[in-house]
């Protein structure tokens, strides 16, 4: 196991002061950097845990912050806050920059190389960076089958990878294939998952809270999208360790 080091980092973003997780891979030398985008209710343990993953694999990464260091517990006030945020692409994009600002001002990071991976609103904003052109090296989503504004999705440069539950009410069957569609017609190099049984956030471990209807954890599935995840990284930006091995 290598050493991996962690810190926290404070930005500003969407009128919040956010507060990311950062996590460094053993070694002095650049590596290539991996955005997180939390679930609706926030960033948590669970992100700390996915940066620090994949800082083990060998790449910087930044768990970054949907809602200014809070984590909500109540299903409406999650609503509450995620709706207008899902329905507004630009505040979207606005909570991506600023966390791809940070993830590239860290001297470990080699800026030519950053993928974004997100579950839920963290996976719609960065889907939204894909949209407005960032250069990225690859997006991959876990229940976040958003689809944009009329015509943005040709500018997304990069292979996109979504996974989804085949149960989840929230992002049904029709979603599913707007979203497809959506990816089609731009020319992007698409591919989606469907987890079979699986409902929404089935990659986050039960909570001692109150939840959303069609919410449950799929212990097998979550081991499997992890690994399509980690896939699509080594495909398109491997790190040496991962050469390697």
């Amino acid at each position: 196991m290598t050493t991996v080091t962690t810190r926290t980092v404070e930005y500003p973003a969407d009128g919040l002061t956010m507060v990311g997780h950062l996590a460094l891979p053993a070694g002095a030398g650049r590596r290539p950097g991996v955005l997180i985008g939390p679930e609706g209710p926030g960033r948590n343990d669970v992100q700390r845990r996915r940066a620090d993953a994949l800082a083990e694999l060998g790449y910087v990464a930044l768990a970054f912050d949907l809602h200014g260091g809070r984590w909500f517990t109540d299903p409406e006030e999650m609503l509450a806050r995620c709706l207008p945020l899902l329905a507004d692409p630009d505040r979207l994009r606005e909570i991506g920059h600023a966390a791809l600002d940070v993830l590239r001002a860290e001297p470990r990071t080699d800026p030519d190389r950053i993928a974004a991976i997100g579950y839920g609103t963290g996976g719609a904003v960065v889907l939204e960076l894909g949209r407005a052109d960032v250069d990225l090296r690859a997006i991959g989503t876990v229940n976040a089958l958003t689809t944009g504004r009329p015509g943005e999705a040709v500018r997304i440069r990069c292979p996109v990878w979504a996974g989804v539950g085949s149960e989840d009410p929230i992002m049904p069957a029709g979603q599913r294939d707007a979203f497809a569609a959506e990816m089609q017609a731009a020319g992007v190099d698409w591919r989606l998952v469907i987890y079979g049984g699986a409902l929404h956030a089935f990659h986050h471990p039960p909570v001692d809270q109150p939840v959303l209807s069609g919410v449950g954890h799929h212990p097998r599935h979550v081991e499997r999208a992890w690994r399509d995840i980690v896939g699509l990284l080594d495909e398109c930006v491997p790190t040496e360790m991962r050469r390697d091995a």
